[in-house]
C-alpha cells in the first residue's frame, strides 16, 4: 500500500433535505490501526461511513481512500474496501458456503476459487461445523461472524465496521472483539461505529465523538478521559437530599459541573486530581448532605460523553424523526 493515510476527509456534509446529518466533518484513519466513532443513533455515524465507502454521494468537503478520491473513482475506492453494515446482508435461504460462494462469484473470483476462500474463511471464523446449514439457522452472533467473513473476500486493506456488535451478547461480543483484533494483526485497518462506549474503549487505538452531524472531540480513549479530569468522584446522595444543593456545593469546591443523574441520586464529580475527592467530601458534610456511598476512579467515556454532549451515547439528543425518514437516510 502506499504511505497515504487510510482515510482523509475534509469538510464533509450530508443533508437531507433540511436536515443536515454530516456537518463539516474531518477525519484522518492512520494504515494499520483501529479508529472508533462513537455517537448516539441519530448521529450520522452510519451516513458518514456510507459517504466514505461511496454508498452515498458527497454532498460538500472531499475524501480520499489511500490517497484515492471517494467521488471521481469510486470504483478504485471499492477495490480497496470492505463493508459490514448493522444487518446481515447474506441470503436466508443459502448454506453458509453458497454465501460465501456468491460472493466470491461476484466479486469476479473464478468458481474454484470462490469455493476456496469460502473454505478458508469459514475456517477462519470457526463455522466449519456449520458450513452446510441454512443462514435461517443462524444466531445472531453467527450470522455477524460470517457477514464480516463476506467482507473478505478480497482482503481489502480497509474494513467498514457499522456497529459490528450490535444486538449481540456479551460473550459473543468478545468473540467478536478478538475477530476485530485478528484482522489488525494480519494488516487491515479498522475503521468502526459503535454506541457503545466500552466497545471504543476496549478496541479504537482513537476515537471520534460524533453528535449531531458534528465531530465534538478525537483523540486516544485516555487523551478524552484525561480531558475531563484525572480522576472522578462516584457520590450515591442519601435519599431525600437536596439533590440541587449538592450540585452548588460540588460546583463551589470542585469548580467544576458534576453530572448528576436525579432519579438514582448519583453524581459523578471530575477532579483535577484524587486528592481533590476529601475536600468535595468535607464541603457536602458541613452542608449537611448526607451521602450513602463513595468511591474514587479514573474517568470514564461515558463520562467524557456526558461533558461533550449534555446526554448519554443511548440518546440522540434531537428530535424524533418518522419511520419514512428514518428508512430513507439510515443514520445512526
Amino acid at each position: 500500500m502506499t504511505t497515504a493515510a487510510s482515510v482523509s476527509a475534509t469538510g464533509l456534509v450530508k443533508t437531507f433535505g433540511g436536515l443536515r446529518a454530516v456537518d463539516g466533518i474531518d477525519l484522518e484513519v492512520r494504515q494499520g490501526e483501529i479508529f472508533g466513532v462513537l455517537g448516539p443513533n441519530g448521529a450520522g455515524k452510519t451516513t458518514m461511513l456510507r459517504m466514505l465507502a461511496t454508498l452515498l454521494p458527497i454532498d460538500a468537503g472531499q475524501a480520499r481512500v489511500f490517497g484515492v478520491d471517494v467521488t471521481t473513482e469510486p470504483h478504485r475506492v471499492r477495490q480497496l474496501v470492505g463493508v459490514t453494515g448493522q444487518y446481515a446482508s447474506v441470503d436466508e435461504d443459502l448454506t453458509a458456503t453458497e454465501n460465501l460462494w456468491l460472493f466470491g462469484r461476484l466479486q469476479g473470483l473464478r468458481s474454484a476459487d470462490a469455493r476456496a476462500t469460502a473454505r478458508g474463511l469459514l475456517s477462519q471464523f470457526g463455522l466449519e461445523e456449520a458450513a452446510n446449514r441454512p443462514i435461517s439457522q443462524f444466531s445472531g452472533g453467527m450470522r455477524r461472524r460470517l457477514d464480516l467473513a463476506a467482507s473478505l473476500i478480497t482482503r481489502p486493506p480497509l474494513i467498514f465496521l457499522d456497529e459490528p456488535t450490535t444486538g449481540l451478547d456479551p460473550r459473543t461480543r468478545g468473540q467478536m472483539w478478538d475477530t476485530i483484533r485478528g484482522l489488525v494483526a494480519d494488516g487491515c485497518t479498522i475503521m468502526l461505529t459503535t454506541q457503545y462506549l466500552d466497545e471504543a474503549d476496549q478496541l479504537a487505538d482513537r476515537v471520534a465523538v460524533i453528535d449531531h452531524g458534528r465531530k465534538v472531540a478525537e483523540g486516544t480513549p485516555d487523551e478524552l478521559k484525561t480531558s475531563v479530569g484525572n480522576s472522578t468522584l462516584q457520590l450515591e446522595l442519601a435519599a431525600g437530599v437536596d439533590q440541587d444543593l449538592a450540585r452548588q456545593v460540588v460546583q463551589r469546591v470542585a469548580g467544576r459541573e458534576p453530572v448528576l443523574t436525579p432519579e438514582s441520586g448519583r453524581m459523578n464529580v471530575p477532579l483535577e486530581t484524587a486528592d481533590a475527592a476529601a475536600d468535595v467530601l468535607i464541603g457536602l458534610r458541613q452542608a449537611g448532605v448526607a451521602i450513602s456511598a463513595v468511591s474514587v476512579a479514573k474517568p470514564t467515556l461515558d463520562e467524557v460523553f456526558l461533558t461533550l454532549t449534555g446526554h448519554d451515547a443511548g440518546d440522540a439528543g434531537q428530535p424524533a424523526r418518522s419511520s419514512h425518514d428514518e428508512a430513507l437516510l439510515e443514520v445512526r
